[in-house]
């Protein structure tokens, strides 16, 4: 097995489009008929609700941890760190791009924010833990998955060359893309969210019942 075949893997499992075969499956539609039309967690959330959008969020993120352990299957990285790091990177990337066009459902995907989080997960479970502090956090304040996946993906970067200051170029400016790649997947959200049109994620309700209560009650 070399790393053609790996990639070529990598790639097929990013196409599992988790949404689609969930909500066909359980719902008898295809999620990129409603909503925003993506094939994706977000959309998940909004069309399905918070289990199932909680499910393919965790699917999604699973393809992209799978991937980037393919290169465990090769013995030559295994023993080489800094080599390992950038081809896990390559895989990871593989899979998040088999998610956004997956052969699987006609090339018409997600937009991967979870697989890319499964993939720093893989790679760097502390700084993956830190952006889904930040994104947990905005979610709670907000309800709005896509400034939440926005604002973690930013972060993301500010952890690898600021706060960790991780010594490998290659990671570094995967980071870098990281972030310009969500803001470039989101530019709809964003005009959405400047407009106030975005929808919410049906999660945390009971926090806003109880905050309307209180307004009420004063």
């Amino acid at each position: 097995m070399n790393e053609f075949i790996l990639v070529i893997l990598a790639y097929l499992i990013g196409s599992i489009p988790t949404a689609v075969w969930v909500s066909r499956y359980f719902f008898k539609i295809d999620i990129r008929d409603y909503g925003s039309g993506n094939a994706g967690a977000t959309n998940t959330y909004r069309v399905l609700g918070s289990k199932w959008g909680t499910l393919v969020m965790m699917l999604d993120m699973l393809k992209g941890f799978l991937a980037v352990k393919l290169a465990y299957l090769l013995p030559f990285y295994v023993g080489d760190e800094f080599a390992r790091t950038n081809f896990q990177i390559g895989l990871g990337l593989c899979a998040v791009v088999g998610h956004i066009f997956p052969v699987w459902a006609q090339f018409r995907g997600g937009k991967g924010v979870a697989t890319l989080f499964g993939m720093v997960l893989a790679i760097s479970p502390i700084t993956a833990v830190c952006c889904v502090g930040i994104f947990t956090l905005v979610l709670y304040l907000t309800r709005f998955v896509s400034l939440s996946s926005i604002l973690a993906s930013i972060s993301f970067p500010v952890f690898i060359l600021v706060i960790f200051n991780v010594d490998n170029h290659a990671y570094r400016v995967f980071a870098v893309a990281v972030a310009l790649l969500v803001m470039l997947t989101h530019q709809k959200n964003i005009s959405r969210l400047l407009k106030g049109s975005e929808s919410k994620a049906p999660i945390f309700k009971y926090r806003d019942r109880r905050k309307s209560r209180r307004q009420n009650n004063s």
